[in-house]
Order: structure tokens, then C-alpha cells, then sequence
């Protein structure tokens, strides 16, 4: 098959939310209805092996919460599903930023209590200005919560997004019935299975059927119905590709309601890849040679083998395995011969991939998030976007004999992106700078640093507040203020800290002629 061909059955797409409103059970039902999960909890792996799903990390177990994005891949309608699972907390925003510049789609789950809620508004905002079509799911209506009315005024007066059911739930939230596709008019309802763990037989009854099953309750949403055919009418998929629209989808992930209905919309409404601008704007085309750009450095999903893993969109062309690409950055060339496919931490090597796929490229240590690697006429796609620290903390070995494992440790962790390290030139690696969006960051570095690379480390607080990125000249002007310590990032990017933000602004104000630049980009 052609290239073209081949990325017209690609969907690749990512699922945000606010903690807690359910995404990560969501995502497990996907795999569950596509066939890739035997029971929700466990991948269906090699020789019945049992593996994780998209919280792999063993902190994630622990907490409960996503702590790192996760790219799953699996066949579903004939298509090709590259899913990338996304943390919900604050703390890890840039994580999940990252992944938004590798996908398609997005699908935005609400839960039917708290309807629109702070980290899912922030991440909706990055969705518009990439201009990201976006399919919402209204999680949990099994459960009490909003009327459904209410939750799609919310949509439109706080995302400034009109929202355009598809499904619209026959039961109020709590007492959820089944719904009714507004498409067909006919009643579609899930039979329970045991912890919703398995998917369970699927009932599509026609509307005198579900009248005579339901009676009171068919007859309030079919009149809810006819009102937002009158308000509303039936969605527009070009606004939905343009992002002014999203179809709404009503469920339970837990009970599967709804599931297999949101995995097909995926499959016929969300958008095939299309062409890639490079950095100038410049689009290449799907069929050219391959190129492609790495979102996510992961380290350590296998401890057994220590490896660490450059994920990467494919934005053209066809990807094989062991061919030689070039690294922009460098303009070296780079070999591709360990290539994988992956669901959660498992994996699988492939031969090939197309436009829209996420490959994972083994023990890639040369590479970098951001780096665009290509074959045939050269070309670098746009920096990935970077967060503005708000806290820091400054980081030792506590155990001076596990110097070297702390070092090696610090600088993997630091190019993944699980924080930014910052270091002072004359100290180095004894003593860096820490800096994160949120404390939980923290935790994250400190719990892989100690169980995956056996390097103890205390971590204190700074009294830094602020950071700004600067150059050699303003470097030396700062070096010696009280309240100010100028550091520098791996790639030789000068930083200075302040303890200060209004000290910050004065300085700023009265010498407009330093350089004292804001360290969020391409956001």
C-alpha cells in the first residue's frame, strides 16, 4: 500500500482531563474494546505474561494517578490506534504538553459531577491554539451529577467551544440507563459485566422498544432530544476538524457504557494525519522521505535492561526498521535498528510505520526531546514547548560513594524532561538546581532516582521564585547581587534565579537593555 494509504487508516490522538475525571480507565476500556486487553487491568502479552497498561510506573500504582505519558498502539475497525494516555496533574502539565504536539485529536473527559474543572481548561487552551479537534466524553453519569443541559452550557460558556451531542443519556446521572445515538434515534445500552472488566453484550434497541423497557425516562430524553435538534442541529465535521465544534458523547468508563461508542467515533470522525509544517511553516508533504521529530525521552521502562527509549512521531514517509536517518541537530547520522512499537511498558518490534504512528527507538542516547531525525531533503521541525519553573530545590548525594550513579541518574532524568536541571558552573553535579511546574516533580525525580539507579539523594528548598533566561553580558552584571544565582541548563543556556519577582521586575525595568527573557516557549 502506498504511503497516503497507509496514513489515511492512522488515528492518533491523546485523552485529557482533569485528576480523577477518569481518563486512565478510559483509556484501559479502549484496549478492552479493540480487542488488545483479554480483562481490564491486564494486556493481553506474550506466552500470557502479565503487563502493565498506561500507569506503569510503580509510583503510579501506588498513588493512583498518571505520573508519565504513555504511548499504547493497537488495530481497531481496520485502523490503526496510536493512543497516548496523558497525565492529569498540574504537576506534570509539560509532559503532557509535549505529547499534544505528536497527536491528531483529542478526546476531553469530563466528569458528569464537576463538569469543566482548572487543569482541563488550561489544556483545552492548548488544544485551540493548535488548533486540535477535540470529542468530549462525559465520564461517570453512572454516578450522581450535572444535568446534562447544564454541562453543555458550561462547554460552550467556558471553553467558548459548541458542543454538539451525539449520544444524549436516556436516566438522569445516577440512574443511567443507556443512551440514544441522535443519529439513528435508536436506544443503545451495555449489559454489566463484573467490575465493568469485561465488555460485556450491547443492546440496540429501536425507540418503541426502549419505550416499552423504559418508559418515563425514553419519553424525557427523546423531548431533550427534539430541543437540541431545534438549538443545536446535527454536528459539523468541518467545524469539528476546525475546532470551533466538539461532539459530546454521554458514559460511564467504568461500566463500559458508552465506550465502544466514543472508540468508534475516533475511528469516523477524528482526523487521518495530514502534512506537518516545518519550522519556517513550510508543510512536507505525507509521501515524501521519511522525517519525524521525538516528543518524549523515557528511561528505565524495562529496570531489567536499564534502557532508555526516544519516542517519535512519524510525520512522513515510511519508517524501516535499521534504515539510516539523519539527526538535524547534528546533521550526524542515526541508526534505527532497535525500533519498537509499545503498549504501556510492553513492547514489540516493528519492520515499519507510516505517517501518524509513534515508534520507540531503543537505547537512543545521542537523541534529544525536540530533535527532528529525516531521510532524504533535510528539515527541522519546530522546538518543543517548555514550561516556566515556579519551584526549586537543590539536590545532593547522600552518599558520596553513589556519586557516579546520582550523576548518571541526574542527567537522564533531566533529558527526559522529569525536571530541568540547572547546574552552577563552579559546582557542577554536587550540588544542581532542581527546577519543576509543580512539587510533585520532586517525588518523581527522587523515587526513580533511588529505586532505578540506587542513588540516595536529599533534596532542600531554595528561596528562588523566579527564573529568566539571559546571556553572557547581563550574566556578569548579576553575578554578585544578593538575591540573584546565574546557572546554566545542559545545552549551555544561561538562567538566572531570583529570590525576588518584584526584584525581578525592577531590575527588568530599569535596564530594558539586559536581557532578562521569559523561559515559556512555543506554548
Amino acid at each position: 500500500m502506498s504511503v497516503t494509504s497507509e496514513a489515511a487508516r492512522r488515528r492518533t490522538f491523546a485523552i485529557i482531563s482533569h485528576p480523577d475525571a477518569g481518563k486512565t480507565t478510559l483509556t484501559e476500556k479502549f484496549l478492552l474494546f479493540a480487542g488488545a486487553l483479554v480483562e481490564a487491568g491486564e494486556v493481553r502479552a506474550r506466552a500470557g505474561r502479565r503487563a502493565a497498561t498506561s500507569d506503569w510506573m510503580e509510583m503510579e500504582r501506588k498513588r493512583g494517578i498518571s505520573i508519565s505519558s504513555t504511548v499504547l498502539q493497537f488495530d481497531y475497525r481496520g485502523c490503526r490506534m496510536n493512543l497516548l494516555d496523558t497525565p492529569g496533574h498540574r504537576d506534570f502539565s509539560e509532559d503532557t504538553f509535549r505529547v499534544l504536539t505528536a497527536v491528531d485529536a483529542v478526546v476531553m473527559v469530563l466528569d458528569a459531577a464537576k463538569g469543566i474543572e482548572a487543569q482541563t481548561l488550561k489544556l483545552f487552551e492548548v488544544c485551540r491554539a493548535r488548533n486540535l479537534p477535540i470529542v468530549t466524553f462525559i465520564n461517570k453519569y453512572d454516578r450522581p451529577g450535572k444535568d446534562p443541559l447544564a454541562l453543555l452550557d458550561e462547554i460552550e460558556e467556558k471553553l467558548i467551544l459548541q458542543p454538539s451531542p451525539v449520544t444524549w443519556p436516556v436516566g438522569i446521572a445516577g440512574d443511567f440507563r443507556g443512551v440514544i445515538d441522535r443519529r439513528t434515534g435508536r436506544f443503545l445500552r451495555t449489559a454489566r459485566t463484573a467490575h465493568g472488566s469485561t465488555a460485556g453484550a450491547e443492546d440496540d434497541l429501536s425507540a418503541d422498544e426502549a419505550l416499552a423497557l423504559e418508559g418515563n425516562a425514553w419519553t424525557v430524553a427523546e423531548d431533550e432530544c427534539e430541543l437540541l435538534g431545534e438549538v443545536s442541529g446535527a454536528l459539523d465535521p468541518e467545524l469539528f476538524q476546525a475546532g470551533y465544534t466538539t461532539p459530546v458523547f454521554f458514559g460511564s468508563a467504568i461500566t463500559n457504557f458508552g465506550v465502544r461508542l466514543l472508540l468508534d467515533a475516533m475511528v469516523d470522525m477524528a482526523p487521518a494525519p495530514t502534512s506537518f509544517g516545518d519550522i519556517d511553516g513550510k508543510p512536507r508533504d505525507l509521501d515524501e522521505p521519511f522525517s519525524g521529530f521525538v516528543f518524549k525521552m523515557q528511561a528505565n521502562m524495562d529496570p531489567a535492561h536499564r534502557d532508555r527509549i526516544a519516542f517519535v512521531r512519524v510525520c512522513s514517509g515510511r519508517f524501516e526498521r535499521g534504515m539510516s536517518v539523519v539527526r538535524a541537530a547534528s546533521g550526524k547520522p542515526f541508526g534505527t535498528k532497535h525500533a519498537t512499537s509499545t503498549m504501556g511498558a510492553d513492547r514489540d518490534t516493528i519492520e515499519e510505520a507510516y505517517p501518524g504512528d509513534v515508534i520507540g527507538l531503543i537505547n537512543a542516547r545521542d537523541l534529544r526531546i525536540g530533535d527532528t531525525l529525516y531521510d532524504g531533503p533535510p528539515i527541522t521541525y519546530p522546538p518543543i514547548p517548555t514550561f516556566e519553573p515556579e519551584v526549586f530545590m537543590t539536590a545532593r548525594a547522600r552518599d558520596t560513594s553513589q556519586f557516579k550513579r546520582f550523576r548518571s541518574g541526574l542527567a537522564q532524568l533531566g533529558e527526559e524532561g522529569v525536571v530541568q536541571v540547572l547546574r552552577d558552573p563552579d559546582l557542577g553535579d554536587q550540588a544542581p538546581i532542581l527546577a519543576a511546574v509543580g512539587p510533585m516533580q520532586f517525588e518523581v525525580f527522587q523515587s526513580r532516582l533511588e529505586g532505578e539507579f540506587g542513588a540516595l539523594v536529599e533534596l532542600t528548598s531554595t528561596p528562588f521564585n523566579a527564573a529568566r533566561r539571559t546571556d553572557a553580558e547581563t550574566a556578569a552584571r548579576l553575578r554578585g547581587m544578593g538575591g540573584v544565582r546565574v546557572v546554566h541548563r545542559p545545552d549551555g543556556t544561561l538562567i538566572a534565579l531570583f529570590e525576588s519577582i518584584y526584584r525581578l521586575q525592577r531590575l527588568a525595568t530599569e535596564n530594558p537593555d539586559w536581557t532578562l527573557e521569559r523561559l515559556l516557549t512555543g506554548v
